[in-house]
């Protein structure tokens, strides 16, 4: 191994919480909360590995200042107590992905990830390989994940394309969080995936048929608040039992659909957190609404009916 690829890197696998940027109730950054956060998440949830900065981090909403700040105190206060922070810097221009790059390097950082840019979107997968191998140059180090998020991003090319020959442009290419539905992408990843990098699902409702196809782990908003029955999931299809893993996941599937019902979006996903976790994490940044304090109830109410014991 060259002394520009990353040493000893440890494989991301299991559950990754994919976290909600705390704000006070005036839109600003709250610091004071990541510290419980990281508390509720291990000890609650026994999650133990976290994306921030990501979607839904609101990564988009933040100044690359404020994703700094974010990004070093989630380091922070993980030493010790999580596997992984895995930091997202992926920005409209190289030239942001490439400072928050470096910094996530001089923070320790587990690992960055970066989605395709979108709004001068990458042609195709050499444009877009060529631009991810640009944002890793500065920090080569850092094992290097693709977050692949078509819905957002509106960039359809397939991350079976983006991997041909990744590693010779990208040396600390480590894999992929491919949040999308096409189970044949992602299955082809799957099967060209080389033994030290890690395949991630990120459609936290259909995780069952991804772990099917062969999926390493997931990463997901969902799993701050339901992490510790979506890892009893996982155990049960590791042991193959098949009929328990389907029942958490229709557990999973009946709570998004009420929560569906009101709109599902990032304003309803963070109240929901608020109201099940007991932290503090603020509204969400224009131009994402407020969560209107019935909806939440009503989905609160919901979750406590499916999952009593929490």
């Amino acid at each position: 191994m060259s002394d520009m690829a990353p040493a000893a890197d440890k494989k991301l696998k299991g559950l990754v919480a994919a976290t909600f940027t705390p704000f006070t109730t005036q839109g600003e950054i709250n610091q004071s909360e990541i510290g419980p956060y990281i508390d509720y998440l291990t000890e609650k949830q026994g999650v133990n590995s976290i994306f921030v900065n990501g979607t839904t981090g609101e990564s988009m909403s933040l100044s690359v200042t404020e994703r700094k700040i974010l990004a070093e105190e989630w380091c922070q206060k993980a030493k010790g107590k999580m596997d992984q922070v895995i930091v997202h810097v992926g920005c409209m221009s190289l030239k942001d992905c490439q400072e928050l790059a470096r910094h996530a390097a001089q923070i320790g950082a587990d690992g960055i990830a970066v989605i395709a840019p979108s709004f001068f979107k990458p042609r195709d997968a050499d444009a877009l390989r060529t631009f991810l191998h640009e944002v890793t140059s500065v920090a080569p180090t850092l094992p290097f994940y693709y977050y692949h998020i078509p819905a957002v991003t509106g960039v359809n090319v397939p991350v079976r394309d983006v991997l041909e020959g990744i590693e010779e442009l990208i040396p600390s290419f480590r894999g992929v969080k491919f949040t999308g539905s096409d189970l044949m992408d992602f299955g082809q990843c799957v099967s060209y995936s080389q033994p030290h990098w890690s395949v991630l699902y990120g459609v936290d409702e259909q995780l069952l048929a991804a772990l099917a196809m062969g999926a390493h782990g997931a990463v997901g908003s969902t799993y701050n608040y339901v992490g510790c029955h979506v890892n009893e999931l996982i155990s049960a299809f590791e042991k193959g039992d098949i009929i328990k893993a389907r029942a958490i996941q229709f557990k999973i599937q009946e709570l998004l659909s009420h929560a569906m019902k009101f709109g599902f979006d990032l304003g309803v996903n963070k109240q929901l957190m608020n109201e099940v976790s007991g932290l503090c994490l603020g509204p969400p940044r224009l131009p994402v609404m407020p969560c209107p304090h019935v909806h939440a109830l009503s989905i609160a109410q919901k979750y406590h009916s499916i999952f009593p014991e929490n």
